[in-house]
């Protein structure tokens, strides 16, 4: 099996990409979906942010209240720093386990739906190819705009925050244009997933992975060996 990574800017149709690809019946590991997921409730990552910050980015239903809480680490870099310690080891932790699981599963490639793949660099090392959705910096603005209630000047703001969209495609091994019509775009992901299932890596990484535990299971069963006949 091999990954793959997907990652794009605010509002630029990542998530559009993603669902297209399950359509298709690629397997998706979505970072946004367990970084909602674990800090539901009662669990650990939402107990250490009531510590750390406090009753004021909560509901009075107990659930975070995400918008204060983004309102909050985006003004405050130490504060952002702070809430991707409590949630990051969490989420990828999660994001190992789904892997796992998909590999046990026979499963070709996996896709890691990551809006972070390059600023956190902790799992490109990993992934045979990596895909950048990015569209027009206007209408990425228009779609931000229109999905959240954002002034232009915080919505400007919140694109700026983010490593800008050319250096991402500069380091993509795929870029998909989503600035034209959801036909386009599907057309797009059909072709690279595609190109995806043609490719031979899964089987290279069997023959290496497979053959280095094989390795590793022949020196555990010569030093058992050793130590009882010796």
């Amino acid at each position: 099996m091999f990954l793959v990574g997907l990652t794009g800017g605010i509002a630029t149709g990542k998530s559009t990409v993603s669902l297209m690809l399950k359509e298709l019946g690629v397997p998706v590991i979505d970072a946004d979906l367990i970084a909602r997921q674990i800090v539901e409730p009662g669990k650990k990552a939402w107990k250490m942010i009531r510590q750390v910050f406090g009753e004021e980015v909560f509901l009075e239903s107990g659930e975070i209240d995400r918008a204060k809480l983004g309102a909050v680490v985006f003004a405050d870099i130490e504060k952002r720093r702070a809430i991707n310690k409590i949630t990051h080891p969490l989420i990828y932790s999660e994001i190992r386990s789904q892997v796992f699981k998909y590999l046990l599963k026979g499963e070709q490639f996996v896709v890691l739906d990551l809006p972070l793949l390059y600023e956190s660099n902790k799992v490109t090392s990993y992934l045979y190819k990596t895909i950048v959705v990015t569209c027009e910096d206007e209408i990425q603005l228009e779609r931000l705009l229109a999905r959240n209630q954002y002034t232009e000047k915080e919505a400007i703001a919140r694109i700026e925050a983010q490593m800008p969209l050319e250096k991402k495609c500069s380091m993509a091994d795929i870029i998909i244009e989503n600035s034209g019509s959801l036909a386009n775009t599907r057309k797009q992901v059909d072709g690279i997933v595609k190109l995806l299932r043609s490719s031979n890596h899964h089987i290279y990484n069997r023959v290496v992975y497979g053959g280095m535990l094989l390795a590793f299971i022949s020196i555990a069963i010569f030093l058992l060996f050793w130590y009882y006949l010796g």
